[in-house]
Protein backbone atom coordinates (compact mmCIF):
# COMPACT_ATOMS: atom_id res chain seq x y z
CA UNK A 1 0.00 0.00 0.00
CA UNK A 2 2.84 2.09 0.73
CA UNK A 3 3.64 2.52 -3.13
CA UNK A 4 0.44 2.41 -4.25
CA UNK A 5 0.60 5.88 -5.60
CA UNK A 6 3.41 5.24 -7.49
CA UNK A 7 1.86 2.23 -9.09
CA UNK A 8 -1.17 4.20 -10.06
CA UNK A 9 0.87 6.92 -11.99
CA UNK A 10 2.99 4.34 -13.73
CA UNK A 11 0.18 3.19 -15.04
CA UNK A 12 -0.79 6.28 -15.66
CA UNK A 13 1.73 7.39 -17.41
CA UNK A 14 2.00 4.50 -19.52
CA UNK A 15 -1.76 4.95 -20.60
CA UNK A 16 -0.34 8.12 -21.79
CA UNK A 17 2.82 6.81 -23.64
CA UNK A 18 0.43 4.17 -25.10
CA UNK A 19 -1.37 6.68 -26.80
CA UNK A 20 -0.18 10.04 -26.85
CA UNK A 21 -0.89 11.64 -30.65
CA UNK A 22 -3.36 8.98 -31.16
CA UNK A 23 -6.68 10.50 -32.43
CA UNK A 24 -8.37 7.06 -32.48
CA UNK A 25 -6.70 6.09 -28.82
CA UNK A 26 -8.02 2.90 -27.60
CA UNK A 27 -10.00 2.20 -30.68
CA UNK A 28 -6.54 0.76 -32.32
CA UNK A 29 -6.84 -2.11 -29.69
CA UNK A 30 -10.15 -2.74 -31.56
CA UNK A 31 -8.93 -2.05 -35.33
CA UNK A 32 -6.32 -5.01 -34.33
CA UNK A 33 -8.20 -7.58 -33.47
CA UNK A 34 -10.72 -6.58 -36.33
CA UNK A 35 -8.44 -6.71 -38.84
CA UNK A 36 -6.80 -10.12 -37.77
CA UNK A 37 -10.54 -11.65 -37.79
CA UNK A 38 -11.36 -10.44 -41.16
CA UNK A 39 -7.93 -12.01 -42.42
CA UNK A 40 -8.17 -15.11 -40.91
CA UNK A 41 -11.77 -15.78 -41.27
CA UNK A 42 -10.95 -15.20 -45.17
CA UNK A 43 -8.70 -18.06 -45.21
CA UNK A 44 -9.93 -20.43 -42.41
CA UNK A 45 -13.67 -19.58 -42.72
CA UNK A 46 -14.18 -19.21 -46.33
CA UNK A 47 -11.16 -20.24 -48.77
CA UNK A 48 -9.84 -23.44 -46.23
CA UNK A 49 -12.56 -23.80 -44.19
CA UNK A 50 -11.41 -25.80 -41.23
CA UNK A 51 -14.66 -26.88 -39.20
CA UNK A 52 -18.25 -26.24 -39.81
CA UNK A 53 -18.60 -23.49 -36.47
CA UNK A 54 -21.49 -21.41 -35.76
CA UNK A 55 -21.18 -17.93 -36.22
CA UNK A 56 -17.32 -18.12 -36.89
CA UNK A 57 -16.54 -14.35 -36.80
CA UNK A 58 -17.51 -14.25 -33.29
CA UNK A 59 -15.69 -17.59 -32.36
CA UNK A 60 -12.57 -15.66 -33.65
CA UNK A 61 -12.96 -12.49 -31.82
CA UNK A 62 -13.03 -14.00 -28.72
CA UNK A 63 -10.26 -15.82 -28.86
CA UNK A 64 -8.00 -13.33 -30.73
CA UNK A 65 -8.57 -10.51 -27.89
CA UNK A 66 -7.41 -13.05 -25.25
CA UNK A 67 -4.19 -13.71 -27.19
CA UNK A 68 -3.47 -9.80 -28.20
CA UNK A 69 -3.86 -8.95 -24.42
CA UNK A 70 -1.29 -11.94 -23.48
CA UNK A 71 0.91 -11.19 -26.28
CA UNK A 72 1.07 -7.77 -25.94
CA UNK A 73 1.65 -7.53 -22.48
CA UNK A 74 4.71 -10.13 -21.88
CA UNK A 75 6.32 -8.22 -25.39
CA UNK A 76 5.90 -4.92 -24.23
CA UNK A 77 6.82 -5.59 -19.95
CA UNK A 78 9.86 -7.20 -21.70
CA UNK A 79 11.82 -4.30 -22.27
CA UNK A 80 10.04 -2.19 -19.17
CA UNK A 81 12.61 -2.33 -16.77
CA UNK A 82 15.39 -1.19 -19.28
CA UNK A 83 12.89 1.80 -20.54
CA UNK A 84 12.64 2.43 -16.63
CA UNK A 85 16.38 2.46 -16.31
CA UNK A 86 16.80 5.73 -14.80
CA UNK A 87 13.48 5.46 -12.38
CA UNK A 88 15.34 2.04 -11.19
CA UNK A 89 18.75 3.47 -10.76
CA UNK A 90 17.88 6.88 -8.85
CA UNK A 91 14.39 5.58 -6.33
CA UNK A 92 14.07 2.49 -4.28
CA UNK A 93 10.60 0.91 -4.71
CA UNK A 94 9.53 -2.28 -5.79
CA UNK A 95 10.56 -2.57 -9.37
CA UNK A 96 8.19 -5.28 -10.07
CA UNK A 97 5.62 -2.51 -9.95
CA UNK A 98 7.25 -1.47 -13.62
CA UNK A 99 6.01 -4.60 -15.51
CA UNK A 100 3.14 -4.91 -13.21
CA UNK A 101 1.54 -1.72 -14.78
CA UNK A 102 2.64 -2.43 -18.07
CA UNK A 103 0.28 -5.70 -17.64
CA UNK A 104 -2.52 -3.81 -15.87
CA UNK A 105 -2.40 -1.00 -19.00
CA UNK A 106 -3.21 -3.59 -21.15
CA UNK A 107 -5.38 -4.88 -19.18
CA UNK A 108 -7.45 -1.99 -19.21
CA UNK A 109 -7.61 -1.88 -22.71
CA UNK A 110 -8.84 -5.72 -22.65
CA UNK A 111 -11.10 -5.52 -20.33
CA UNK A 112 -12.49 -2.55 -23.07
CA UNK A 113 -12.61 -4.74 -25.70
CA UNK A 114 -14.02 -7.64 -24.10
CA UNK A 115 -16.98 -6.14 -22.37
CA UNK A 116 -17.57 -5.15 -25.78
CA UNK A 117 -17.20 -8.48 -27.74
CA UNK A 118 -19.28 -10.31 -24.99
CA UNK A 119 -22.11 -7.89 -25.56
CA UNK A 120 -22.29 -8.64 -29.35
CA UNK A 121 -21.36 -12.30 -28.69
CA UNK A 122 -24.18 -12.65 -26.36
CA UNK A 123 -27.18 -10.45 -28.64
CA UNK A 124 -26.18 -12.58 -31.47
CA UNK A 125 -25.42 -16.13 -30.08
CA UNK A 126 -28.59 -15.74 -27.05
CA UNK A 127 -25.84 -17.23 -24.84
CA UNK A 128 -26.44 -15.10 -20.87
CA UNK A 129 -26.58 -17.44 -18.91
CA UNK A 130 -25.07 -18.33 -15.20
CA UNK A 131 -21.59 -19.37 -16.79
CA UNK A 132 -20.88 -15.87 -17.32
CA UNK A 133 -20.61 -15.58 -13.50
CA UNK A 134 -17.36 -17.41 -13.69
CA UNK A 135 -15.65 -14.73 -16.24
CA UNK A 136 -14.23 -12.61 -13.76
CA UNK A 137 -12.76 -15.33 -11.93
CA UNK A 138 -11.51 -16.63 -15.09
CA UNK A 139 -10.24 -13.21 -16.20
CA UNK A 140 -8.44 -12.72 -12.83
CA UNK A 141 -6.51 -15.95 -13.50
CA UNK A 142 -5.49 -14.66 -17.01
CA UNK A 143 -4.36 -11.76 -15.06
CA UNK A 144 -2.21 -13.63 -12.58
CA UNK A 145 -0.66 -15.68 -15.24
CA UNK A 146 0.40 -13.03 -17.54
CA UNK A 147 2.05 -10.62 -14.82
CA UNK A 148 4.17 -14.21 -13.49
CA UNK A 149 4.79 -14.27 -17.34
CA UNK A 150 5.77 -10.95 -17.53
CA UNK A 151 7.68 -10.62 -14.31
CA UNK A 152 9.87 -13.52 -15.29
CA UNK A 153 10.93 -11.91 -19.33
CA UNK A 154 11.36 -8.47 -17.48
CA UNK A 155 13.91 -9.51 -15.40
CA UNK A 156 15.64 -11.62 -17.81
CA UNK A 157 15.49 -9.49 -20.44
CA UNK A 158 17.42 -7.01 -18.02
CA UNK A 159 20.03 -9.46 -17.91
CA UNK A 160 19.98 -11.11 -21.23
CA UNK A 161 19.26 -8.95 -23.93
CA UNK A 162 17.98 -11.47 -26.47
CA UNK A 163 15.01 -12.54 -24.75
CA UNK A 164 12.60 -9.90 -25.86
CA UNK A 165 13.63 -11.00 -29.80
CA UNK A 166 13.19 -15.06 -28.88
CA UNK A 167 10.22 -14.14 -27.31
CA UNK A 168 8.97 -12.18 -30.21
CA UNK A 169 9.55 -15.03 -32.59
CA UNK A 170 8.03 -17.59 -30.20
CA UNK A 171 4.70 -15.86 -30.01
CA UNK A 172 4.14 -16.46 -33.59
CA UNK A 173 4.18 -20.26 -33.80
CA UNK A 174 2.93 -20.30 -30.49
CA UNK A 175 -0.41 -18.35 -31.69
CA UNK A 176 -0.73 -20.79 -34.55
CA UNK A 177 -0.76 -24.00 -31.94
CA UNK A 178 -3.25 -21.91 -29.73
CA UNK A 179 -6.95 -22.61 -30.32
CA UNK A 180 -7.88 -19.57 -31.93
CA UNK A 181 -8.90 -20.00 -35.28
CA UNK A 182 -9.86 -23.87 -34.31
CA UNK A 183 -11.58 -26.40 -32.17
CA UNK A 184 -9.33 -28.38 -30.20
CA UNK A 185 -12.22 -30.94 -30.48
CA UNK A 186 -11.39 -30.76 -34.55
CA UNK A 187 -7.77 -32.08 -34.05
CA UNK A 188 -8.72 -35.80 -34.87
CA UNK A 189 -6.14 -37.62 -35.92
CA UNK A 190 -4.29 -38.35 -32.71
CA UNK A 191 -5.01 -37.90 -29.53
CA UNK A 192 -1.72 -37.26 -28.54
CA UNK A 193 -1.41 -34.21 -30.80
CA UNK A 194 -4.83 -32.91 -29.50
CA UNK A 195 -3.70 -32.99 -26.04
CA UNK A 196 -0.65 -31.75 -26.43
CA UNK A 197 -2.41 -28.40 -27.99
CA UNK A 198 -4.79 -28.54 -24.84
CA UNK A 199 -2.38 -29.42 -22.11
CA UNK A 200 0.78 -28.51 -23.24
CA UNK A 201 -0.13 -24.96 -24.19
CA UNK A 202 -0.27 -23.14 -21.05
CA UNK A 203 -2.49 -20.09 -22.90
CA UNK A 204 -5.06 -22.69 -24.40
CA UNK A 205 -7.13 -23.29 -21.29
CA UNK A 206 -7.72 -19.48 -21.17
CA UNK A 207 -8.78 -19.17 -24.76
CA UNK A 208 -10.91 -22.31 -23.97
CA UNK A 209 -12.96 -21.69 -20.84
CA UNK A 210 -13.12 -17.58 -21.68
CA UNK A 211 -14.83 -18.69 -25.43
CA UNK A 212 -16.69 -21.24 -23.44
CA UNK A 213 -18.70 -19.09 -20.91
CA UNK A 214 -18.89 -15.88 -23.56
CA UNK A 215 -19.08 -17.81 -26.72
CA UNK A 216 -20.56 -21.45 -25.98
CA UNK A 217 -22.64 -19.73 -23.15
CA UNK A 218 -21.25 -23.10 -20.92
CA UNK A 219 -19.27 -23.83 -17.70
CA UNK A 220 -15.80 -24.98 -18.47
CA UNK A 221 -15.29 -28.34 -17.76
CA UNK A 222 -13.56 -28.96 -14.07
CA UNK A 223 -10.14 -29.98 -15.51
CA UNK A 224 -9.97 -26.34 -17.95
CA UNK A 225 -11.02 -24.58 -14.67
CA UNK A 226 -8.47 -26.44 -12.51
CA UNK A 227 -5.82 -26.08 -14.82
CA UNK A 228 -6.52 -22.40 -15.45
CA UNK A 229 -6.16 -21.65 -11.60
CA UNK A 230 -2.97 -23.99 -11.32
CA UNK A 231 -1.61 -22.30 -13.75
CA UNK A 232 -2.35 -18.92 -12.83
CA UNK A 233 -0.87 -19.82 -9.40
CA UNK A 234 2.61 -21.03 -10.31
CA UNK A 235 3.34 -18.40 -12.94
CA UNK A 236 2.58 -16.17 -10.78
CA UNK A 237 4.64 -17.57 -7.57
CA UNK A 238 7.39 -18.84 -10.64
CA UNK A 239 7.83 -15.11 -11.76
CA UNK A 240 7.60 -13.39 -8.48
CA UNK A 241 10.32 -15.78 -6.73
CA UNK A 242 12.01 -15.36 -10.25
CA UNK A 243 11.95 -11.65 -10.22
CA UNK A 244 13.35 -11.15 -6.31
CA UNK A 245 16.21 -13.46 -6.67
CA UNK A 246 17.76 -11.76 -9.53
CA UNK A 247 16.73 -7.73 -8.85
CA UNK A 248 19.14 -7.23 -6.38
CA UNK A 249 21.79 -6.25 -9.60
CA UNK A 250 18.79 -4.44 -11.20
CA UNK A 251 20.44 -0.84 -11.01
CA UNK A 252 23.80 -2.09 -12.01
CA UNK A 253 22.67 -4.22 -15.48
CA UNK A 254 19.71 -1.23 -16.80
Amino acid sequence: MAYRYLFEQLVRRELRQKYKGSALGVAWYLINPLVLMGAYYLMFGLIFKLDDIPDYPLFLMVGLVVWIFFSQSVLSAAPSLLEQGALVRKARFPRAAIPGAVVSVQLVTFLVILALVTIVTIAIRGTLDVALLLLPLILACLYAFTLGFALAVSILHAYFRDVAPILSAALLPWFFVSPIFFQIESITRRDAYRHLLEWGNPIAPFITAIRDVIYGGVVPDLAVLAYVAGAALLMLLGGRWLFDRMQDELAVVV
